[in-house]
């Protein structure tokens, strides 16, 4: 599927709306269990008033299942849910005051556009000249005003996803609720859709739960992440902070890219890093062997005949180049170096790599 003319047309300044937007949300000591599946175990989060929240993880990690928690389509086995402060743990889906936007649309193929938005209007009882400028008004500001009278196999699979934002918001929810839906679009609508999508959240000023297995999605759109995994929380934190501190291991390699490079404990507490001693970020692990994890960015790699890692392989990104090294025990690191700096450095060389002065976080070895 391919980005049309109308997938790249900007959001227009959006009209008033009446949704009681800004509501909090918070999540107690949720647990659920699927027969011997645990997905959620002990779930404690809390959305700010107006944010996007970003729920990021895994398959199987739980994010879907707090969302539908949310939305009133799961119940937990034990623990609360919070919109406003109230316990809405109990109160039918239909009584929450949330919208929700899945990843396969959910549009009816026997209506159109217009109709799609009106459809939870309709059955509100509304009646059919506000369910007409209601609708109206929503498909301009996802900007498919011009295509309100088409029914979904004539749309594209962004327009579709458009259409069905505005029919999620249509009833003016209190939280916004959108499960992984971009997935299924290509990559071109998908970077057009979540720069709109924020942009629109933002202009509403609506609460927003976001789940999504795509670490770039969600540190380009949030302004939290919840990192999730096995059913608990691992970190929530800004964007920025969770890249760059991140609290754990699994954190720190699920979000981005990570090196396990050797290290070996020192005194007073630091840790010697390719001939270094540098401070360690949180705890060093009591007993063991260590690895320190460490960004591309923060490896420096200088071409040395004398050295004793090798580069091994080299990736083109543009302006920047990623290097494979390998170190003299086996291990692999990766650099990332402005291309034209990689260019002294081809595929065979022998190289010396150092890190800067700064804490790193260690994590127990892994069986090679």
């Amino acid at each position: 599927m391919t980005a049309t003319t109308t997938d790249r047309t900007p959001t227009p300044p959006p009209p008033p709306l009446a949704a009681d937007a800004g509501a909090t949300v918070e999540f107690r000591g949720l647990h659920r269990r699927f027969g011997a599946t645990v997905a959620l175990e002990g779930l404690d989060l809390a959305a700010r008033p107006g944010e996007l929240l970003a729920l990021l993880g895994p398959s199987g990690c739980g994010k879907t299942t707090a969302l539908r928690m949310l939305a009133g389509f799961e119940h937990p086995d034990a623990g609360e849910v919070l919109v406003d402060g109230a316990d809405i743990t109990k109160v039918p889906a239909h009584r929450r005051g949330t919208g929700m936007v899945f990843q396969s649309y959910s549009l009816f193929p026997h209506l159109t556009a217009a109709e799609n938005v009106a459809f939870g209007l309709r059955m509100r009882g509304t009646g059919r000249g506000e369910r007409q400028r209601r609708a109206a008004e929503l498909l301009e500001l996802v900007g498919l005003g011009q295509l309100a009278g088409r029914f979904p196999h004539e749309m594209s699979g962004g327009q579709q996803q458009r259409v069905a934002l505005a029919r999620a918001l249509a009833l003016q929810p209190r939280v916004l609720l959108l499960d992984e839906p971009l997935s299924a679009l290509d990559a071109k609508v998908r970077l057009t859709l979540r720069e709109e999508i924020r942009r629109l959240q933002q202009d509403l000023g609506i609460t927003t739960l976001f789940v999504t297995h795509d670490q770039e999605e969600a540190l380009s759109m949030a302004d939290r992440v919840a990192v999730l995994r096995a059913g608990r929380l691992e970190q929530v934190a800004e964007p920025a902070e969770l890249y760059a501190r991140p609290a754990t291991a699994f954190v720190a390699e699920f979000v981005g890219t990570m090196s396990r490079i050797p290290a070996v404990r020192a005194a007073d507490g630091l840790v010697e890093v390719l001939g270094r001693r540098l401070p360690a970020a949180g705890e060093v692990p009591a007993q063991g062997e260590l690895d320190a994890l460490v960004r591309p960015e923060a490896v420096q790699v200088a071409a040395d005949p004398q050295g004793a890692a090798t580069v091994v392989a080299a990736s083109f990104l543009g302006a920047i180049t990623r290097l494979t090294v390998r170190l003299p025990d086996g291990a692999e690191a990766k650099a990332d170096l402005p291309t034209e700096a990689a260019a002294a450095l081809p595929v065979g060389s022998p190289a010396t790599l150092t890190l800067p002065d700064r804490p790193v976080l260690l994590d127990h070895r892994r069986p090679s």
